[in-house]
């Protein structure tokens, strides 16, 4: 199996594991904080493929492309740049299948000291948009790497945001001159358990309550993420206090925007799965 580059050459598969090997390398010296040099590592692959500079640096950001959709950090200065061919999808695929520890960013490196963190900036979320019509090899790609399952299941990543909320809300707090309300902010989750259906109990400035359900991830603004039908039937149930603060881009330094209800009017929701029964 081939893929045509930007120079109208092939790329076999053999060279397209080359690349995807050495991109992840890189991505993980710079999850790491270890210095690199992009420019001698381009000349490394030149000498292995015989492809031109830009033609690997183009195919970088093909690498890149792929990774925002299923829910990773990319390497900077890689910026995506969709060309989703079936050839590269799958030596993304067949690398993924054997390394699954990419899928799990080193965090103590790079949000070591949170909790002297100061208060999150929150942004404005970012608009819904009309779905994409993705090719079937990368929309059956990411739902083998679901980003939003993944993400609920790795309870350091969930356990890290929600801490960075707790220490930002308690500071927040304490700069609108409420020091008795910092005081009394809880990390629900931590001490309580799941099941609430929000993480952290704070407040405004003014005393009302503040449910906040903190969703966090590695990836971009637009990473999926899923929500409960418990935080679902909350946000109806207390529409003023509810409030889902979505971290991304978490490894690297934290971004931030926050959705309240109705939940609708922000984000589409979709039936995720169903609840079996024999009816008893």
């Amino acid at each position: 199996m081939t893929e045509i580059d930007p120079t109208g050459s092939d790329w076999s598969d053999h060279e397209i594991d080359l690349i995807v090997a050495d991109y992840f390398d890189m991505l993980q010296l710079e999850r790491l904080g270890r210095p690199y040099v992009k420019a001698e590592r381009n000349r490394a692959m030149q000498e292995l493929t015989g492809r031109s500079r830009g033609s690997i640096e183009f195919k970088h950001q093909n690498i890149s492309a792929v990774l925002y959709k299923l829910g990773l950090d990319w390497i900077s200065g890689y910026k995506p740049m969709a060309n989703y061919q079936k050839a590269l999808l799958g030596g993304i695929e067949r690398y993924l299948d054997h390394k699954a520890e990419v899928f799990i960013p080193p965090l103590e490196v790079t949000i070591s000291g949170v909790a002297e963190d100061g208060e999150l900036f929150i942004e404005e979320p970012p608009k819904i948009a009309q779905p994409t019509a993705d090719p079937e090899p990368l929309v059956r790609l990411v739902r083998k790497f679901d980003p939003a399952a993944r993400d609920a299941r790795n309870r350091k990543l969930g356990k890290s945001g929600e801490e960075r909320v707790f220490f930002s809300e308690r500071t927040r707090l304490k700069v609108e001159g409420r020091e008795d309300l910092a005081k009394k902010v809880r990390w629900v989750s931590e001490e309580d358990g799941d099941g609430a259906g929000y993480d952290i109990l704070s407040y405004t400035a003014a005393g009302a309550k503040r449910l906040l359900e903190i969703k966090t991830t590695v990836g971009s603004q637009t990473t999926p993420f899923y929500l409960s039908e418990n935080e679902r039937l909350l946000s109806i149930e207390c529409p003023d206090e509810f409030r889902l603060l979505r971290l991304y881009e978490f490894n690297r330094g934290p971004k931030a925007f926050q959705l309240a209800p109705p939940l609708e009017s922000s984000v589409i929701l979709s039936p995720a799965n169903y609840k079996a029964s024999f009816g008893d």
